[in-house]
């Protein structure tokens, strides 16, 4: 295996754990990165010889590598594939009692570029980086090994893979389901996979749609930014008077609304299931005009904020969306609001609820704050892999 060496005292923060080497880390004197074809698997030592860890490079990416290892000269093989994807399961395992969860979540589970939603018989991957790509079929054969899975969906259409210089065009093994049904929090949902957001489901909110639907008992719900209706449904299901779900796509709130009607049938005969399709920032200005008001409300929106330089844009866009949603909560009625975006750090998002709350002379009493699911890990040297952010909190007038 080739050596890419790094600079005099850039090693401190890869020491510390962390996973990703930055081009301008690298001494290009005696490591050039022309030198090196992306998904090539190197060892990387520090300016004076010391090991790093084993990793593979691209050397067209600002992020020019991802350690897998901490050994030297070690291959990200057959066996060390099976070895991370075993240990992961394991750990789902013992997590869920249904084959329904996130498989494997990048550097969290020490497999930098990969993600496997699992739906049973049924696996959505993202493989975001070029040593990923270059390792497709090992990852195809282990996957078959461990799970047998009867389609495979290889989900390309990311961001991060054009920054790779790989396709973004999907690939299909298998008879792929165009929607399929799962279980969460003792629901059945109806979810879009070939042409659904992301993986076709967001495993990583589970647990905070559990927590909000606890103040679902005869509540009226808005369910901002529904996609088919995970937090809606969940509280319709434990007893809300009526669910109201806002989304942009007609999809979206179709399935949502049949996600509603199944798990809580008695909304549906009662006529208390609604959907509004179109721009969340322009309805829910309707929804104030005309006089409508919620005792919960869920604002799950997409990350506003998809790159550093768009951080000022991003946080005026969840101050407004924010203070539209709280102005439509009534005394005493419940929040659960909700970022994605790792660039958005939760106090700052705990501000835009409280100077929301503040311009309606109301106060906020938070009751909790949560983030990704366990089957989302978070690698402890990484901050940039905690990115989900979930405060509820109630309005106090």
């Amino acid at each position: 295996m080739q050596t890419l060496w790094l600079n005099k005292g850039e090693d401190r923060r890869l020491r510390a754990g962390h996973l990703w080497v930055f081009g301008n880390e690298v001494d290009s004197k005696k490591s050039p990165l022309s030198a090196f074809t992306p998904g090539e698997a190197v060892t990387v030592r520090d300016s004076r010889g010391g090991v790093i860890g084993s990793a593979f490079v691209n050397p067209h990416s600002l992020i020019c590598a991802r350690l897998y290892s901490r050994a030297p000269d070690t291959e990200l093989d057959a066996d060390l594939l099976r070895q991370r994807l075993q240990t992961a399961l394991a750990l789902r395992t013992r997590l869920f009692d249904q084959p329904f969860y996130r498989l494997c979540h990048g550097e969290g589970d020490l497999l930098p570029g990969l993600i496997v939603d699992r739906f049973d018989g049924h696996l959505t991957l993202q493989l975001g980086t070029a040593g990923m790509e270059t390792r497709r079929h090992l990852l195809a054969d282990c996957l078959d090994e461990l799970l047998h899975p009867a389609s495979l969906l290889w989900d390309n259409d990311l961001a991060s893979r054009s920054l790779e210089g790989l396709s973004r065009d999907n690939v299909l093994d298998g008879p792929v389901p165009q929607r399929l049904e799962l279980p969460e929090n003792g629901c059945t949902f109806t979810a879009p996979l070939l042409d659904g957001q992301k993986t076709g489901w967001f495993y990583d909110q589970r647990g905070n749609r559990q927590e909000a639907a606890r103040y679902a008992e005869g509540a009226d719900v808005l369910d901002i930014f529904c996609y088919a209706g995970g937090f809606g449904a969940t509280a319709a299901a434990r007893g809300a008077r009526s669910v109201t779900f806002l989304d942009a796509s007609p999809q979206a709130v179709e399935l949502a609304g049949i996600n509603a009607a199944r798990n809580a049938p008695h909304l549906a005969d009662s006529d208390a299931i609604h959907t509004l399709c179109g721009d969340a920032f322009d309805l829910l200005r309707d929804l104030y005009d005309s006089g409508k008001r919620f005792s919960l409300i869920c604002l799950d929106p997409p990350a506003f904020i998809k790159r550093r330089k768009d951080a000022a844009q991003g946080l005026a866009a969840y101050r407004k969306i924010n203070a539209l949603a709280l102005q439509l909560l009534s005394p005493g009625g419940i929040i659960a609001s909700c970022s994605c975006s790792h660039h958005l750090p939760a106090d700052e998002l705990r501000h835009c609820l409280s100077q929301a709350a503040a311009r309606q002379k109301a106060a906020l009493r938070l009751l909790f704050a949560g983030g990704q699911g366990p089957d989302h890990p978070v690698h402890a040297a990484m901050p940039e892999t905690a990115y989900l952010k979930c405060f509820i909190a109630q309005r106090a007038d």
